[in-house]
């Protein structure tokens, strides 16, 4: 079973031997990770979108560490709360599929039957999902064309990812939730100290968006001690950062052996207007 729709044609995809294949003949091999490829040419922007392998790979390496479970924790217990006994859940940005795994244990845990299925624009964290979660029904692809029917999903989650509305408005099943998180003003404030002269807060703001009602604003802050150098530069290999702070930043940073820092999320919890 998959909820992914041909790409080309917006057809139906069927499994067939070594992948998915559509009824106007278009296939779509599986990778040996366990992923399909449903990203056209003509969505790519690079001949390698979104994140690198060494942005993936240090993610991983600050995930598996368990310094972000407190988020994934209060996800899960969403996601349980704001589905029935068969939800099909898709995780557009899904990355290397740490918060989409947890998802679908959480809801299997909870006596439901899940359809779990993850996109990302990137390869590289694609092929890192189907490997932590074999389970997952995983494709490389855009989040701005999703590869998925109308009305097919019952929660959308978004953590970190481009923000596509019309498209997860589309998926979404009427009464569908959309849960989106985004940095609040003092996420990971103490790093961006060392990185910059004068760090700003991040804003936060509540954002209406045409078709959803706002159900509530989830908080997720605590603070993390991070023990060594290697997880420093995790944590910073996987955010923005990485790209654009100036050498002098780069070299105090690198001088820390340890870290204490604030980390700060909120989960915006939407549900789609019947």
């Amino acid at each position: 079973m998959t909820i992914f729709r041909c790409p080309l044609c917006g057809g139906p995809l069927w499994e067939v031997p070594g992948g998915l294949r559509c009824p106007k003949g278009h296939r779509f091999d599986q990778a040996r990770e366990g992923y399909v490829h449903l990203l056209p040419v003509g969505q790519k922007h690079s001949l390698a979108p979104g994140d690198d392998k060494a942005m993936v790979a240090a993610r991983r390496a600050f995930l598996d560490r368990g310094w972000y479970a407190p988020l994934r924790e209060a996800l899960e217990q969403l996601a349980v709360a704001h589905t029935g006994g068969e939800p099909v859940v898709l995780d557009a940005g899904c990355g290397e599929g740490y918060y989409t795994q947890g998802m679908r244990e959480a809801l299997l845990s909870a006596g439901k039957t899940p359809h779990v299925a993850g996109i990302d624009i990137s390869k590289f964290a694609v092929q890192k999902g189907a490997k932590r979660c074999p389970e997952l029904d995983l494709a490389v692809a855009s989040a701005y064309h999703l590869p998925v029917a109308d009305e097919a999903v019952d929660l959308v989650l978004n953590v970190f990812s481009p923000l596509a509305i019309e498209e997860f408005r589309r998926v979404l099943k009427k009464g569908g939730y959309y849960m989106y998180v985004v940095p609040a003003a003092k996420h990971l404030w103490e790093l961006k100290e060392v990185l910059y002269d004068a760090p700003y807060p991040n804003e936060e703001k509540e954002t209406p968006y045409e078709g959803f009602a706002y159900r509530e604003i989830v908080p997720v802050s605590y603070s993390v001690h991070l023990p060594t150098q290697a997880d420093i530069q995790a944590l910073f290999q996987m955010t923005p950062y990485a790209w654009k702070t100036p050498g002098a930043g780069k070299a105090r940073l690198a001088e820390l052996q340890e870290l204490d820092c604030q980390v700060d999320f909120r989960i915006h919890v939407f549900q789609k207007e019947a």
